[in-house]
């Protein structure tokens, strides 16, 4: 399955939810989710709406909402949830702590990027160092103590020095001085979006 390159609002709004897939345009007050009335795409969304889900739609739109929030493909996410059933603690909890530990991630979280598709794309074309060595696989999986930087040459350009400009907080497990990140710990479940509902994911993968 190709990645979803089409509007994405678009998205937003079948899922119902905010997924900062635009970076700060995102916060715009003119995001289609703050109109009122809004609904789902399409000429049939208000009677969608009336619809009683199914528990496997349910869990089908969590599933989707983190995959698209995140930037994954159907295959991609599959396995970042087999990894986290193998892991030690809770399942649902293991997968959010695995995809905020990505590179892609982790970039956007330094405020590097303003989308985790800029993160993405940066980590892609070679502009991220890790532990000194170039890194340009996206989901590679940071550990605590990684040191994640911009590379020298790449420091300057204007799309990192905006988005370093309008950054927010930096999560509790990062830190961060100019364009150099540090890994402090592992995320905990509190930094992921809180209206994520894990467990519906786990229930998906369990039928």
């Amino acid at each position: 399955m190709a990645r979803y390159i089409g509007p994405k609002f678009k998205i937003d709004r079948r899922l119902g939810s905010n997924l900062m897939l635009k970076g700060e345009r995102s916060r715009s007050p003119k995001h289609p989710l703050e109109k009122k009335g809004a609904v789902p795409p399409g000429q049939h969304g208000i009677r969608s709406l009336k619809r009683k889900p199914s528990d496997y739609s349910i869990q089908l739109k969590e599933k989707q909402k983190v995959k698209y929030m995140y930037g994954l493909l159907e295959r991609q996410f599959k396995r970042f949830f087999q990894l986290a059933s193998k892991s030690k603690g809770k399942t649902g909890e293991k997968l959010l702590e695995l995809l905020e530990r990505r590179l892609d991630n982790v970039i956007y979280r330094l405020s590097f990027a303003s989308s985790r598709a800029q993160a993405r794309q940066m980590v892609s074309h070679g502009h991220i160092i890790v532990n000194d060595k170039k890194v340009n696989i996206p989901s590679y999986i940071t550990a605590v103590n990684d040191i994640i930087s911009v590379k020298p040459t790449s420091s300057g350009l204007e799309l990192i020095k905006k988005s370093l400009k309008e950054s927010s907080d930096l999560p509790p497990w990062l830190d961060r001085k100019g364009t150099v990140g540090k890994v402090k710990s592992l995320p905990g479940r509190d930094v992921a979006p809180a209206e994520i509902n894990e467990q519906l994911i786990v229930e998906y993968y369990s039928r």
